[in-house]
C-alpha cells in the first residue's frame, strides 16, 4: 500500500479532553464538546477565528450535533463535518483534518470528538434495516456459534480463543493485559476507573465470554476530546509555539480486505486492516515498529490488545503473549514498549467518538514531555491504533517537530507555559470565564448558541 502523497507537514498544536465518566445522562454532549474544544484552543494559544474547518466526531446523536457544539465557539461560517465511523470515529476525524491541511485546503482545523452513551453493552440502534456488521455476525455464527453474551465480547473473545488454540496463550495472559491497563490508569487523571487489581481479581471477576472476564472489557462512557491541527505555514507564523507542536509523521486509515471473511476469528476483528494501516503509517514516518516506545492501542477487550500487538509489528505473529509474560508492555527493566500508559479503553473508558482524540492527546503529552508521571525514557516515536468494526482502523505515528527524544517537563514549567496554572497531562482541571472569552470568536459569536453551557461546565470543575 503506497503511503499517501503528502504535500506539507501537519502538526498537532493543541489538545484537550474531559474526564471520562459513567454514562448516567447527567452531562449532555454540548457541554462535553465545549469543554474539550475550549481546552484544545487554550492549549494551542489560538482563537476560534483562526480555525478554517471543523470536524465533529460522534456515533450516537442526530445529524449536525457537531454544529451544536462548534457554534458555541463561534459562528464564523466555516465548513463543519459530522463523522461517524464506529469506534474509530475520533481518529477518522483526525485523518480528515490532516488530509485537509496536507493538501492545502486549510491551515488550521479543530477536531472535536464527543459521546453521550447509554449504560450497558452496545446495542444496535436501528432494528428495521440491515446491521452493518451482519455479514461478520454470520461468519461468527457459522464458525463459533452465538451465545447470550454481548456481541462485541463474543467477537473479540473468539479472537482470544483462536490465539490460545493457535499459539498457546493462556487465560492469565489476557488477564495480565487488563491488570497492566488498570495499573496504568492510576496515573491518568482523566480515566473513568483508577483502581488497581491483582491478576486473581481480574481472573475471578464475572465471566463475560471466555477468556474475557468483566475486568477485561472496556466500559461504556461519556466524554470528549479535541485536537487543533495546523500547517507548517501556520506554525512558522508562531515560532514561540514550535516546542509544543507534535508532528503527525505517518498516518493511514484502512478498511477490511476479503480476509475479514476467511473464517478466522482473529481476522473477523480486523487483524488485516490493522496490519495494513500500521505498515503504511510507520513506512510514511520512516520508522520501524521497534522504534516505538509508547503506544496507545485500541484495547476494547484484552483479546484485541493481544492480537493487535502482532498486527502492529510490536511482536512477531503468535508471540504477543511471550512479550506480555516477559513484562515487555509495561514500565520496568524488561520494557520493550509501554502500551496504553493512559489505562487504555479498558480502564480509561471508551466514549466512541472521543476515543481516538483522547489517544492523540495522551501521545501528544508524552511527546512534549508533559506526561511526567507516566513518561517513557528516550521516546522519539509514539504510535496510535484506533479500530472500529464494520470496519475502519486508523494508525498514526507521532514525532517531535525537531526529531529529538521527549524530555520530562515539570508541572510548574508546564503551568507557566500554558498559562493555565496547572499541567493538563497530570491534572484534570478546568478554565476560567476569561480564558473562555479569550478563545471564543471575536468576530462572530452568539450567546444564544452558548446558552448556559459555560456555567454548567464551570460548575463541574
Amino acid at each position: 500500500m503506497a503511503p499517501q502523497k503528502q504535500t506539507q507537514p501537519v502538526y498537532v498544536l493543541g489538545v484537550g479532553m474531559t474526564k471520562f465518566i459513567k454514562p448516567r445522562g447527567k452531562v449532555d454532549y454540548p457541554e462535553l464538546g465545549f469543554e474539550a474544544g475550549i481546552k484544545a484552543l487554550l492549549d494551542a494559544h489560538i482563537n476560534y477565528d483562526d480555525v478554517d474547518q471543523g470536524v465533529a466526531c460522534y456515533c450516537y446523536g442526530d445529524s449536525t450535533c457537531g454544529q451544536r457544539v462548534f457554534y458555541q465557539f463561534g459562528m464564523t461560517g466555516i465548513p463543519i463535518y459530522n463523522v461517524n465511523n464506529n469506534c474509530s470515529t475520533g481518529s477518522t476525524g483526525l485523518f480528515m483534518g490532516r488530509n485537509m491541511i496536507a493538501h492545502g485546503a486549510a491551515d488550521c482545523v479543530l477536531v472535536v470528538g464527543f459521546e453521550k452513551m447509554f449504560p450497558g453493552s452496545l446495542q444496535t440502534f436501528f432494528q428495521d434495516r440491515a446491521n452493518p456488521t451482519g455479514t461478520s455476525g454470520l461468519v461468527m455464527k457459522e464458525t463459533r456459534g452465538v451465545t447470550k453474551a454481548p456481541g462485541a465480547a463474543q467477537m473479540f473473545g473468539n479472537a482470544g480463543r483462536e490465539h490460545m488454540e493457535k499459539y498457546g496463550s493462556q487465560p492469565q495472559d489476557f488477564a495480565e493485559i487488563a491488570r497492566i491497563n488498570h495499573a496504568h490508569s492510576k496515573n491518568n487523571p482523566y480515566s473513568q476507573f483508577q483502581d488497581e487489581y491483582t491478576l486473581d481479581q481480574i481472573l475471578q471477576s464475572p465471566m463475560i465470554h471466555s477468556p474475557l472476564t468483566k475486568l477485561q472489557c472496556c466500559p461504556t462512557s461519556d466524554g470528549a476530546a479535541a485536537a487543533v491541527l495546523v500547517s507548517q505555514a501556520f506554525l512558522d507564523a508562531r515560532p514561540h509555539l514550535k516546542s509544543q507542536a507534535i508532528l503527525i509523521a505517518g498516518q493511514c486509515l484502512a478498511t477490511d480486505s476479503p480476509n475479514l471473511f476467511n473464517r478466522s476469528a482473529i481476522e473477523l476483528v480486523g487483524y488485516s486492516m490493522s496490519e495494513r494501516a500500521a505498515k503504511a503509517a510507520v513506512q510514511e514516518a520512516n520508522v520501524s515498529p521497534q522504534d516505538v516506545k509508547v503506544c496507545e492501542l485500541h484495547d476494547c477487550f484484552s483479546a484485541n490488545e493481544m492480537v493487535t500487538i502482532e498486527a502492529l509489528g510490536l511482536a512477531p505473529k503468535g508471540k504477543a503473549h511471550e512479550l506480555v509474560r516477559a513484562g515487555g508492555i509495561t514500565y520496568g527493566p524488561a520494557c520493550k514498549v509501554v502500551i496504553n500508559p493512559s489505562g487504555g479503553l479498558i480502564s480509561k473508558g471508551h466514549p466512541l467518538g472521543a476515543t481516538g482524540l483522547a489517544q492523540c492527546a495522551e501521545l501528544v503529552w508524552h511527546m512534549r514531555g508533559w506526561a511526567n508521571n507516566r513518561s517513557v525514557k528516550d521516546t522519539t516515536v509514539a504510535l496510535q491504533h484506533n479500530l472500529g468494526l464494520g470496519g475502519a482502523v486508523v494508525c498514526t505515528v507521532y514525532k517531535r517537530a525537531d526529531g529529538s527524544a521527549a524530555r520530562d517537563v515539570s508541572d510548574e514549567e508546564v503551568a507557566r507555559l500554558t498559562g493555565l496554572g496547572y499541567n493538563p497531562a497530570t491534572q484534570a482541571k478546568g478554565f476560567t470565564r476569561a480564558q473562555v472569552d479569550a478563545v471564543r470568536s471575536k468576530k462572530a459569536r452568539s450567546e444564544w448558541a452558548l446558552q448556559d453551557t459555560e456555567e454548567k461546565v464551570e460548575a463541574r470543575f
